[in-house]
């Protein structure tokens, strides 16, 4: 297929930094125009008698447009369908393969046909790959067409899964057939959960990105890699060490049992500082992103400063008084993964004393030359058909205007402030009711384990990045984003006042007094809704949202898994909710927590 491209008067939008600046005027901006839609089958080689799906993938919509398979014997038998809005848009049919022979698949709007492909129905099914020369070979190229089908399989993966969807692991999310568009695309039964060799995938944060790139890689033949990186100072970003890829040597000859392992080394590879390296960084495995809709498809990566990551999925569009969201996924610790809304209580931003530079990124193209695996500079992703997002916009980027322009882009229509209050407010209690869960989790190990004390690291680093059993179970990270989206949430009557034009105001009415209007619709609906934990005792108690808001000054100091559960959840002393509480952190670490107490109390994540 021929790319055409035309190349745009602009440059890459920058704050004024020189570095920054100097490398913009190197790096003219080029966009795609539109190109035909791309066409992928699945498994990779369809036999007699089996299924098969068609996968479609375009720039533009094709909500209208049909698959349609002709074979040897007529036109084929559709077994179902779906799709996904963009962009990329997509669609999906499963057709019950006729016998062997050649197949003409067209993807038609009315009598036009705007793409095809020709494929073969093999009379059996074709032998399983076997990794030669590396843990896979590499068929394929990335470029316009595997950026696209990348995208979209992210999309449909979590497709129709709500904020607050979580699995326990990431396989038990590819393991769904009527999620995953590329389910056993090798034939091998890799995604199969009753298959008695199968991949497994359970990642932390920073892992997840990798894991779902990989798995994307090995299936399409795809070149893959990961480096080594350090962790960075503040005055010295993470840098990159080892590149490592899939070219390496394969640890077994069956393909899967070789990919599983193949991921436990990019797992204790990759950490939270993976992802902070440079924006101008041409060594790095992601480039940055522009703050536009087109750049932030389903795929692109979000790296906060303080070493979270999340991977997104799918955008809600706005409609009519009903707010757009912007859903992504992340990983914890114990390998489980849960769908997250943006927002300001999940994604932390800000360039000011951290190590490294967050924001919106996503992975560096690999090419290969003379056999050899190559990443693209930030340079060529910039002039490349198929790359036309990379920008250096958020590189010092101030934090507010990060958030206004991320609220823009969610809810391009001002949105009515009290639709966008009592939305605050929902996105404020699924995060409570996520960290109902995350203290449960402790307490039920220290209650499986009387006596345990789990060690607290005694330093900033350790606290927020350290492994073992404080990192499954504590909670300062969680804690310190609950502390921000209530303040986002008490501090939002006032932004009505400070932006007015952002938002659907009546004519008869200030901004002050809208203020005053939201201000009490906060503190009528944070006392209808609830939060329930569970006492040592097994006693459920019940919370309103008020009453936490009332208490958060005790989540400056709740993250201890050695503390009751009615501590970390800011019981008072002396009340009855305290009576069941049968444990308190040791001293030495209480004192340690009072020393880093400043930091939550000013809302920012020690330096690490």
């Amino acid at each position: 297929m021929i790319f055409r491209t035309r190349r745009l008067r602009g440059w890459i939008t920058l704050l004024p930094r020189l570095g920054a600046m100097l490398l913009a005027l190197a790096l003219p901006v080029y966009a795609v125009a539109a190109e035909a839609p791309v066409l992928l089958v699945s498994p990779e080689h369809p036999a007699a008698g089996s299924r098969f799906r068609v996968i479609a993938a375009a720039e533009a919509g094709i909500e209208q447009a049909r698959i349609i398979v002709a074979g040897p014997g007529g036109e084929l038998h559709l077994l179902g369908e779906r799709s996904g809005d963009g962009p990329p848009w997509w669609r999906c049919a499963e057709f019950s393969a006729g016998p062997a022979g050649a197949c003409h698949i067209a993807l038609k709007e009315g009598r036009h046909e705007i793409a095809s492909l020709d494929i073969t129905i093999a009379a059996k099914p074709a032998a399983p790959p076997k990794p030669e020369g590396g843990i896979w070979a590499n068929r394929r190229r990335w470029g316009r067409e595997t950026e696209l089908l990348y995208a979209a399989w992210i999309n449909g993966l979590f497709s129709g899964a709500a904020e607050g969807t979580s699995w326990k692991s990431l396989h038990a999310v590819t393991q769904r057939p009527e999620a995953n568009l590329l389910y056993n695309h090798l034939g091998l039964g890799e995604d199969d959960p009753a298959s008695a060799v199968r991949v497994i995938m359970e990642p932390d944060c920073a892992d997840n990105p990798f894991f779902l790139r990989a798995w994307f890689s090995w299936k399409l033949g795809l070149p893959f890699g990961f480096h080594e990186a350090g962790r960075g100072t503040l005055r010295q970003p993470p840098h990159t060490a080892r590149w490592i890829t899939n070219a390496r040597a394969a640890s077994s000859a069956h393909p899967v049992r070789a990919f599983n392992t193949f991921l436990r080394e990019v797992m204790n590879t990759i950490h939270s500082g993976t992802a902070r390296t440079r924006l101008e960084d041409d060594t790095s495995d992601y480039y940055p992103l522009d703050l536009t809709r087109a750049a932030l498809r389903p795929g692109a990566v979000f790296a906060d400063p303080y070493g979270h990551t999340f991977v997104l999925v799918r955008w809600v569009a706005q409609s009519g008084d009903t707010p757009g969201v912007l859903l992504a996924v992340d990983a914890q610790p114990d390998g489980t993964v849960q769908i997250k809304r943006f927002w300001k209580g999940n994604f932390l931003f800000t360039t000011s004393g951290v190590i490294g530079e967050p924001g919106f990124k996503a992975f560096r193209p690999i090419v290969i030359e003379k056999g050899q695996p190559r990443l693209l500079s930030n340079r060529e992703i910039a002039a490349h058909p198929g790359y036309g997002h990379l920008s250096l916009v958020q590189k010092g980027m101030a934090s507010p205007v990060f958030y206004d322009t991320m609220a823009r882009l969610i809810n391009p229509k001002p949105l009515d402030p009290e639709t966008a209050v009592l939305d605050l407010i929902t996105a404020l209690q699924e995060q409570l009711n996520v960290r109902v869960e995350s203290v449960g989790n402790g307490e039920a190990w220290m209650q499986a384990h009387p006596g345990a004390v789990i060690a607290m690291p005694m330093n900033t680093s350790g606290l927020f990045q350290a492994g073992g059993l404080w990192e499954d179970y504590s909670t300062p990270n969680r804690d310190l984003r609950v502390l921000i989206a209530i303040d986002a949430l008490l501090e939002f009557p006032a932004r009505i006042v400070r932006s007015p034009g952002d938002y659907k105001l009546s004519k008869w009415k200030s901004a002050e007094k809208v203020k005053q209007e939201l201000e009490a619709l906060i503190a009528a609906e944070t006392r209808k809704r609830t939060i329930t934990y569970t006492h040592a005792n097994g006693a459920k108690q019940v919370l309103t949202l008020a009453e936490i808001i009332q208490r958060r000054e005790a989540f400056e100091m709740g993250y201890n898994p050695n503390d009751g559960v009615e501590i970390r959840w800011g019981a008072a002393a002396g009340s009855e909710e305290i009576k069941s509480c049968k444990r308190r952190a040791p001293a030495a670490q209480l004192e340690q927590m009072r020393k880093l107490r400043p930091w939550f109390q000013k809302r920012l994540h020690p330096p690490t």
